[in-house]
């Protein structure tokens, strides 16, 4: 099997949690899907050097870094364009449980975000998420906590007028 035979069936298999991956860090997915999208050029342009046995970690990392770019001061380019882009139908990813505690993710700043994503969506260790933020574990533990206090606060905020 070639180098593109095999990315193709690594792209097929695994682009749709790449997405929900970026959906649940940047909350929207068209958004989700561009980003899903460039980690996947990133990925194929170093393929070829790619461990089979840790791709999915690597994607997992450059997704989340891919996000973090977008969210850096400066970096954020938006891009006009003639005519607006056909608009994509979105598929049912979540159910309505999920919504509120989506919505009150993104009031939680993106590094922050990026780490609760990783460590609890998907179940990394402190040290991986060190690893593929770059940063020491001490970090990962300090946003860990300051992201859940944001993100219980919001979460209590969204709920508190439709119990009311």
């Amino acid at each position: 099997m070639g180098r593109d035979d095999e990315f193709s069936l690594f792209f097929a298999s695994r682009f749709d949690r790449a997405r929900r991956t970026a959906h649940a860090l940047c909350g929207d997915w068209g958004e989700a899907e561009e980003i899903a999208q460039t980690a996947f050029v990133r990925m194929y342009a170093h393929w070829s050097k790619v461990r089979h046995e840790s791709a999915e970690a690597y994607l997992r990392t450059v997704v989340t870094r891919v996000f973090l770019d977008s969210r850096r001061r400066g970096r954020k380019r938006e891009q006009a364009v003639a005519s607006p882009p056909e608009s994509a139908v979105e598929a049912d990813h979540s159910s309505d449980e999920r919504q509120p505690l989506l919505a009150a993710l993104q009031h939680v700043p993106p590094r922050q975000r990026a780490v609760l994503v990783l460590r609890y969506a998907h179940d990394l260790s402190v040290e991986q998420v060190a690893e593929a933020l770059r940063c020491s574990t001490g970090t990962v533990k300090s946003q860990t906590a300051r992201g859940l206090q944001t993100l219980r606060e919001a979460y209590r905020g969204a709920a508190t007028p439709e119990t009311a």
